[in-house]
């Protein structure tokens, strides 16, 4: 049978990461499916790195790699892909929300010819009401710029090694794992999963993080801020028109034009559309600024390899 690759991304997860390995590494077991688990300590702060060393020197199917500083999770995964060694790999986050017997049946789908298994979230799990709203807004936005339906899509899938390959030739900076998949297109399939509890710990994700990153990948997978601004600005033409021949005709049959608040408000109104609008457009400049500065996306500092080798 052909080796799987699991990548887990990790930061600041000393509760779970060897209780990770040790469900996985049964359930693989198990199912008699070769296996490597790689980790990726995306530059954490607490003992993850130890744990992952330890869990290395004991089974040397338990890989790991430590970047340099926490550079962010989609650096982990792509971090993650060059690394991995198998045939195809599963991106998982590393708390068993995605579970892993879905793991599993997307190893059989690759196995009956599949390159791409997407997971799809049945359920989202305790997700509070503005998560799932703000959700479903920032999928709608992905779908109608890339024409991709991701709704209820997550980091939760397995690629073949054809896949990977194009994966890693993408020359940006900034990706977007989850969307780029589907455009990567291949033979693809999805699997359907209930998001389930953490084992232990605190997620990382606060609100601002997940604002951010919408925004981050809103941006580089779509212009559509850009053409919401002339749309904007069309609207708005077409208002100083109207009000204009509005104005002619008061002023045609004598009646004094008046609204001095009226004016104030439509010129911080439209003060306000103008700076937003530089905002984007400025956004969109620090994007390519970014881009074109060409660092790397990711450091690594240390491999377990290389640690237990030594030690």
């Amino acid at each position: 049978m052909s080796l799987l690759s699991v990548i887990l991304p990790s930061y600041n997860e000393e509760a779970v990461v060897e209780h990770a390995a040790t469900v996985l590494h049964e359930l693989f077991t198990k199912e008699d499916i070769p296996y490597e688990l790689l980790f990726v300590n995306d530059g954490s702060t607490d003992a993850t790195w130890t744990i992952i060393k330890k869990m290395n020197a004991k089974n040397p199917q338990i890989k790991g790699i430590h970047l340099s500083r926490n550079f962010g999770k989609e650096a982990a995964i792509l971090a993650g892909l060059r690394e991995a060694t198998g045939e195809c790999a599963i991106v998982m986050d590393v708390d068993l929300q995605h579970p892993p017997e879905t793991a599993v049946e997307m190893y059989r789908l690759w196995e009956q010819g599949y390159q791409i298994v997407e997971g799809i979230k049945a359920s989202r799990g305790n997700e509070g009401i503005f998560y799932k709203a703000s959700s479903k807004l920032f999928y709608r936005l992905i779908h109608r710029a890339s024409g991709f339906d991701m709704q209820s899509s997550s980091d939760f899938k397995l690629l073949d090694r054809i896949a990977i390959e194009a994966y890693l030739q993408l020359p940006e900076r900034q990706l977007f794992f989850r969307a780029l998949s589907y455009w990567l297109g291949y033979h693809q399939t999805t699997v359907p999963f209930h998001v389930q509890e953490r084992h232990d710990g605190e997620t990382k994700w606060s609100s601002l993080k997940l604002m951010k990153y919408a925004i981050a990948n809103v941006t580089s997978f779509s212009a559509l801020p850009m053409q919401i601004v002339t749309l904007v600005g069309f609207l708005f033409m077409l208002f100083s028109i109207g009000l204009g021949i509005y104005s002619l005709g008061q002023f045609l049959t004598g009646n004094s034009l008046e609204g001095f608040t009226t004016v104030i408000l439509l010129l911080l109104g439209i003060g306000s559309i103008m700076m937003m609008s530089l905002g984007i457009i400025g956004y969109y400049i620090s994007k390519i600024y970014e881009e074109t500065k060409r660092r790397p996306r990711y450091l690594i500092s240390k491999r377990t390899s290389q640690e237990n080798r030594h030690a």
